[in-house]
């Protein structure tokens, strides 16, 4: 029987290991490892930082994890050598027949001069818990969200950030007294399509948020309350609200296996360089956007690659790069993004909605990968 170690149980690593379960249980025997001890979808931060749900309400432990064939460790990576597929956590240690690496991408603070001292941010559970609480007791002032590095995760979600922001000031009676805007280094929200750019501008625009592109924020001075621009200029804030700069996790960095900050993969299978050693979901080079989706889509083909490869044959289906994602445009109206990055001559996405109707798809698309994961 093969051993398949997955490194994070994010999007790929839990639909990898439920996948494995499936169809190789017979064949294969999965530990998946996670530092963590629950799991939660990204956009469910959203609901914490606007008092929706609380963290508890949001978390989905590992613990229920009860599918045959798959054994779950909370531990921390301390060390990969992908040469031997030898993997070294502060638990013990584990040899891989097959070597999974979906740990993600790291948010670096530090990155940013005075971000971790002067800014918040709502990309972590407990960061939508401390700006939630921030908020309550902001009355008047600039907010100006900052999109620190590119690539970052979720490509909409710091204008979902803005225009929900907006719905919690007009709910408050103050909204004139509060200006809203987002700078950031792209020269358009979803770069890969004008439709979906020009929906998010126009939103924010009949909102009256303002969207500062192409600008590269290099520091905050928190004494002055302005971020400084690599440009050689300034924009002023009383509240800064960061998507911090994303970088490959550091035990992936040591092993060797990220190139120019980020892993390269074949784009077909996302195998990597090193032999029967895969690396899927964010923390790839590959040129498309960072979400769970495309994550667990690209953990359905690495499925198919491993199950081909056991018995010799060749994947019959590549990765396209493909998904959809939702996008909330306040006053409970869900847009939904339908992308697909490879699979033809040139990356391609569209919009549907927003309408009411795709709220209700929204919930139920994290109620079946919850059932489907988790069993409940």
């Amino acid at each position: 029987m093969k051993h398949v170690v997955i490194l994070g149980a994010g999007f790929a690593g839990l639909e990898l290991a439920t996948r494995l379960s499936e169809t190789l249980v017979d064949e294969v025997h999965t530990t998946l490892i996670d530092q963590n001890d629950s799991f939660s979808f990204g956009f469910s931060k959203l609901d914490v930082l606007f008092g929706r749900k609380s963290a508890s309400d949001i978390l989905l432990h590992y613990d229920d994890i009860s599918r045959e064939g798959i054994e779950f460790r909370r531990e921390r990576v301390t060390a990969i050598d992908p040469e031997s597929r030898h993997v070294t956590t502060d638990g013990g240690s584990y040899d891989a027949d097959i070597l999974v690496v979906a740990l993600g991408a790291d948010y670096d603070r530090a990155a940013t001069p005075g971000f971790a001292e002067g800014g918040i941010e709502y990309y972590s559970v407990a960061g939508a818990e401390r700006m939630r609480d921030v908020l309550a007791d902001f009355d008047s002032g600039t907010i100006l969200i900052g999109i620190l590095g590119h690539p970052y995760k979720c490509p909409p979600a710091p204008f979902e950030g803005a225009l929900l922001l907006h719905d919690h000031f007009v709910e408050r009676g103050i909204r004139d007294a509060v200006e809203i805007r987002v700078a950031g280094p792209m020269a358009a929200p979803v770069p890969i399509t004008q439709e979906v750019s020009q929906s998010i501008l126009d939103a924010l625009t009949e909102r009256g948020i303002e969207y500062m592109p192409n600008q590269q924020l290099a520091a905050l001075d928190t004494e002055a309350n302005e971020v400084q621009l690599a440009s050689g200029g300034s924009i002023p804030y009383d509240l800064f609200v960061g998507i911090p700069v994303h970088r490959a996790p550091e035990v992936v960095e040591r092993a060797g296996l990220a190139v120019n900050g980020w892993v390269p993969v074949e784009k077909t299978n996302l195998a990597t360089r090193f032999p029967d050693v895969y690396a899927v979901g964010d923390l790839t080079a590959l040129p498309m956007a960072k979400a769970g989706v495309f994550a667990e889509a690209g953990a359905r083909v690495v499925a198919d690659d491993i199950t081909a490869r056991l018995y010799g044959e060749q994947l019959e289906r590549p990765y396209e790069g493909a998904g959809t994602c939702y996008l909330e445009f306040g006053d409970g109206m869900v847009g939904m993004v339908e992308a697909n990055f490879f699979g033809g001559p040139k990356p391609t996405a569209r919009l549907v909605g927003p309408s009411r109707e795709l709220a209700a798809d929204k919930v139920e698309f994290a109620s079946t990968r919850r059932e489907r994961w988790f069993g409940s």
